[in-house]
């Protein structure tokens, strides 16, 4: 029985250049040279023509299947890092800048009378300013509401925006080590294939094969474990850009009542005359 499914994996109809490691690398180092230069390119040449088990030469020897694995989860692991980086500074300029237009707000105490700020603390405020300018004469209860809802709209947006692209790095996490264990089994299977090709168990034949094959489930832990690190980082960073979004929203409501306050007290002002009021 076991012969027999080792003589199908034997001859399973295999594309040419899956089993032409040599014809792969070649295309492989042209690419390298073209994109990268010959510097790549020569340290490719060079691993695919050595004798030794180091990580490149491994990767050179390895079929395209699992040099397609591996080149993945390398071109993962990077975007997983450039996503982290952007996303960084991304929360650093929101936050600076969520805190000037706060520190804004509650320093003039009017809608009317605070000065230019950036989003989304602006859209909030002209959103408040608009609500009441067209709701004179209505309840102040249903102005409060209107604008909340409007308020909340564009919290909910900025929020969103701030965790667009984090869910990548969620992903590459989860992903990452079955896509490394799948070019694990594959190398495994072609050492197995060979091991039956040629009759022989002896292990200086068969270590090389399985070290290749296990290299592509390092590199998925090389890949899926600062990715988690860096996905539950930005987490963090985001839950407290939502906070501040949330300070900043509440800030525009406060001042709101305030200001209808300050309007039902002076009846008879209109609004321009009650920006000079709160000035």
């Amino acid at each position: 029985m076991k012969k027999s499914v080792a003589a199908a994996f034997a001859v399973l109809p295999l594309p040419a250049y899956a089993a032409d490691v040599a014809a792969t690398n070649d295309r492989l180092i042209g690419w390298t040279q073209t994109l990268f230069g010959e510097g790549l390119a020569g340290r490719l040449r060079a691993a695919a023509a050595s004798e030794t088990l180091s990580p490149l030469a491994m990767f050179m020897d390895a079929d395209w299947v699992v040099k397609t694995v591996m080149l993945g989860l390398g071109l993962a692991s990077v975007l997983a890092w450039a996503i982290w980086a952007g996303k960084v500074v991304q929360m650093a300029r929101a936050g600076r800048r969520i805190a000037r237009g706060y520190r804004t707000l509650h320093s003039a105490a009017a809608l009317d009378a605070a000065p230019a700020t950036q989003a989304p603390l602006a859209q909030m405020i002209a959103a408040a300013r608009s609500e009441r300018d067209a709701s004179v004469g209505l309840p102040d209860a249903g102005i409060k509401e209107r604008v909340a809802n409007e308020v909340q709209r564009i919290e909910a947006g900025a929020a969103r925006a701030a965790q667009s692209g984090v869910t990548i790095l969620g992903s590459i996490g989860a992903t990452a080590p079955f896509i490394g264990l799948f070019g694990t089994v594959w190398g495994i299977m072609n050492s197995f294939i060979g091991i039956a090709e040629t009759g022989t168990t002896n292990l200086s034949v068969v270590a090389p094969g399985i070290a290749e094959a296990l290299l592509a489930t390092a590199i998925g832990l090389v890949a899926a474990i600062p990715a988690v690190l860096l996905y539950n980082h930005l987490t963090r960073l985001i839950s407290a850009h939502r906070a501040r979004l949330a300070d900043a929203a509440a800030l525009v409501e406060r001042t709101l009542s305030r200001d209808l306050d300050r309007r039902a007290s002076l009846p008879e002002l209109g609004p321009a005359r009650l920006r000079i009021v709160a000035e």
